[in-house]
């Protein structure tokens, strides 16, 4: 039986989001091994998985003009290639410097797949099937937030941590090949814009500064890298709504669903990124489970968001997608509300109760908001709805972990994470947590403004 070609762009792309979702989440089980290895400080270690966020909120943007310029197919090869190389370094790595220049390189790979892999999907899936292909992408998101602490566990108390990077690259080959072979065709939206150069260097130093100065808040240097970088990002806006061939239009936020879709994509993922570091801690540090024991309870909430993502994106084909994602993160703010309570004496049926809510919540939320943010766009802009969706996600993780330093370190100085801190571990985990209760309510907040839009969704197939 002949394949289809949408079905091998659909499987391409549910492979490369498991991929790039599985180390940077997985790698959360391997920090402590990881910072073990290199003798790295509780900072230094939360900063293994910030690092690699930072860069692809750098790169996302600048990835969805070069992408709609030179193909979303060449971007995605180039983007895996990238994300191939780093991985292999990481193997090699000898010391944190080149552990963490390693961790950068893959993070620029990722960004340009997360945001071609989306750009294909919508280009060349029609749109009454967009919800279900978006909703099997989400799921590859979420079978590798799911498998990840299982797998990396695993091989981290087996043969050790390398063997999380080891694992990643026959399947990064395999992408390789399929999209060689059996994706002949190019999608190119951007083809005769020039490059906006000064563009993509004000967002990056812009969201650089903001990121890195919101990670050392507590200090004045951190104070002003968070002014300059908002200054900057302003600055970036007004000069982008001046170019005819921006990096980023931002006149697409006129449309309040578009808008409004990215606000709540932002805040939820600022408020669930986190919750997994903060469970793992829990277990590592505060129960003393292994790094395996920890992996086995950390698959409950992804499993779930597995099994409802495909579900949901396709019921958000048919029912206004806003209005399940707000349902949905509603739900999400519901587990973290429970979890703000988390000590070392909490029994462990209210934290998997807590995991559980929150797998329905984000399974009911993601693919229903990135199918409103995705359809509230042209066909010929579906690139930069991707780099949108991408870098708000991505914005919202990195700041989730910044979260995580930033109170981390006003807790407990520099002090490394280890048992005999379990008290400093869970007050800095309730602060996080309740934070997180907050931008999970701005989401539904946000979610619900762009229900009462009158903008209309795009039902239109791209050429």
């Amino acid at each position: 039986m002949k394949i289809e070609f949408e079905t091998y762009v659909i499987f391409v792309s549910f492979i490369t989001s498991f991929f790039a979702v599985f180390l940077s989440n997985g790698i959360i089980i391997g920090v402590p091994a990881i910072a073990q290895d290199f003798a790295m400080n509780n900072v230094i270690q939360n900063w293994v998985p910030t690092i690699f966020f930072l860069v692809v909120a750098v790169f996302t943007v600048p990835a969805g003009q070069i992408s709609g310029k030179f193909g979303v197919k060449k971007s995605l090869l180039a983007g895996i290639l990238v994300f191939l190389l780093g991985s292999i370094g990481a193997c090699l790595a000898f010391s944190t410097e080149s552990f963490l220049v390693f961790r950068i390189i893959q993070g620029a790979g990722v960004a340009f797949l997360n945001v071609s892999a989306m750009a294909m999907v919508v280009q060349a899936v029609k749109p009454q099937n967009r919800g279900k292909a978006l909703g099997f992408t989400v799921t590859g998101v979420y079978l590798a937030t799911s498998l990840s602490p299982v797998i990396c566990g695993f091989l981290v108390h087996n043969l050790g941590w390398r063997a999380m990077f080891y694992f990643v690259i026959p399947f990064l080959v395999l992408c390789i090949i399929l999209m060689i072979l059996k994706i002949p065709q190019e999608w190119k939206t951007y083809e005769k814009d020039k490059i906006d150069k000064l563009g993509s260097i004000l967002y990056a130093i812009g969201i650089l500064a903001f990121i890195y100065g919101f990670t050392t808040l507590i200090t004045t240097t951190g104070k002003i890298l968070t002014v300059v970088g908002i200054i900057l990002l302003i600055i970036f806006g007004w000069y982008e709504l001046k170019q005819t061939s921006p990096v980023f239009n931002m006149n697409l936020f006129k449309n309040k669903k578009f808008t409004s879709s990215n606000i709540a994509a932002l805040c939820s993922y600022l408020a669930i990124m986190v919750v997994t570091t903060i469970l793992n801690y829990h277990f590592q540090y505060v129960r003393g489970w292994d790094a395996q024991m920890s992996g086995m309870i950390l698959i409950i909430t992804p499993i779930i968001m597995a099994v409802m993502a495909p579900n949901a994106g396709k019921l958000s084909d048919k029912i206004h997608p806003q209005k399940l994602a707000a349902i949905g993160i509603g739900i999400a703010a519901v587990a973290l509300a429970i979890l703000t309570f988390l000590t070392q004496d909490t029994p462990l049926y209210v934290v998997i109760l807590a995991m559980i809510l929150q797998g329905i919540g984000m399974g009911l939320f993601s693919s229903p908001n990135m199918n409103a943010i995705m359809s509230s766009v042209p066909p010929k802009d579906a690139p930069t709805a991707s780099a949108s969706q991408a870098t708000m996600r991505t914005i919202g993780q990195t700041m989730s972990l910044g979260l995580l330093t930033l109170v981390f370190a006003w807790v407990m100085g520099s002090l490394e994470l280890a048992p005999q801190y379990a008290g400093m571990i869970v007050q800095a985990s309730q602060t996080i947590c309740l934070i997180c209760t907050v931008a999970c309510v701005l989401s539904v907040f946000a979610s619900l403004v762009g229900i009462r839009s009158s903008d209309k969704f795009n039902t239109e197939r791209p050429n």
